[in-house]
């Protein structure tokens, strides 16, 4: 019984050195437990000398952690989150510079002039609904659509203080406003309006999908979130892409600045983003390579298949105004109407 003992003692000293000798490379992303589990059991088992943890939180969220943790950086990677803030990272000083070995296989407005981020996926958001309640032809086709007062009380969105998509969807009505008419006004109004049909703000996507397979309606989301959680979880969702013309977001990735172990955030960033990679991530995860070197043939159909017209945006202007825009927003319209 005593050699029993021991050599059980022996095992778990044994697997305890074996974990401590491993290289810890911390990753933040808002890109969900699942796809975040895959390519860290897909990582470890390529570099068995590495041990991968990641935290799963909202882009605004990561960007607010990481301008905490300046001083200290606590994590290496930053994969996942709408590349308007990895330019206010970039401008504060919070990313390290990182040319990858695929640099000029990317549209130059998908990536950083100097190379602090690049673009990974392109995301476009939709007008997601409840298709137990509603088809394609009755849920909304266009963002006036969602202001009607047809929806009063039936819309749910993800908390925009803390979600970096839902901060560029609203930012982007501002900026399209300022595009047509030359004043934020009509932007703002929409904002408010939006909010006077709005029952519920969401603290986490969680929240947000399953009030929608409720009691609500209708809510604004990227798409690839939306078909993954229909596919996998079998909620029931589908959406439509907004007539007038979509917003679709650049993803990005970039090595944080004071990585304690940035030659193992090197190898991740390298690994997450390899054709291999991109390919499986738009199989399961639903995800649009922004590397324009994937072959068409080994993409899923869905991929050309899918029919939307992306907004024409001024990303520099949402990078610069958002934060201004989002706090008018909770401080003026977030709840004020009657």
């Amino acid at each position: 019984m005593k050699i029993i003992y021991c050599l059980v003692i022996f095992v778990i000293l044994l697997s305890s050195c074996q974990t401590d000798s491993k290289k810890k490379l911390v990753v933040y992303s808002p890109h969900g437990k699942e796809m975040l589990t895959e390519f860290e059991k897909q990582f470890e088992a390529a570099h068995a000398d590495i041990d991968v943890q990641w935290l799963d939180m909202g882009s605004q969220e990561v960007f607010d952690r990481i301008k905490t943790e300046k001083d200290n950086a606590l994590a290496d990677v930053w994969w996942g989150s709408p590349a308007t803030i990895f330019m206010r990272a970039e401008k504060l000083g919070l990313l390290e510079k990182y040319k990858p070995t695929w640099s000029d296989k990317i549209n130059t407005d998908s990536k950083s002039a100097n190379d602090f981020w690049y673009g990974t996926f392109l995301t476009p958001q939709v007008i997601a609904f409840n298709d137990k309640s509603l088809t394609n032809e009755k849920a909304p086709h266009g963002w006036n659509d969602l202001v009607s007062p047809q929806w009063k009380d039936k819309i749910v969105i993800r908390n925009p203080m803390a979600s970096g998509t839902m901060r560029v969807i609203y930012s982007a009505m501002i900026a399209n406003s300022i595009k047509q008419t030359g004043s934020d006004a009509a932007g703002f109004e929409w904002l408010k309006k939006l909010d006077e049909n709005t029952s519920t703000y969401a603290a986490d996507p969680t929240q947000m999908y399953i009030k929608l397979a409720g009691n609500d309606a209708v809510t604004l989301w990227n798409m690839p979130d939306i078909v993954l959680q229909k596919t996998l979880y079998n909620y029931p969702f589908g959406y439509n892409f907004p007539d007038s013309g979509t917003v679709v977001l650049t993803d990005a990735i970039a090595i944080i600045k004071g990585a304690k172990n940035s030659e193992s955030a090197k190898q991740f960033y390298e690994f997450v983003t390899s054709p291999e990679s991109l390919i499986l991530q738009a199989e399961k995860f639903y995800r649009i390579p922004a590397r324009t070197d994937i072959p068409k043939d080994k993409l899923p159909q869905w991929i050309p298949d899918a029919n939307y017209k992306a907004m024409t945006l001024d990303w520099e202007l949402i990078s610069e105004k958002e934060s201004e825009w989002m706090k008018k927003w909770d401080s003026e319209i977030k709840g004020k109407s009657e």
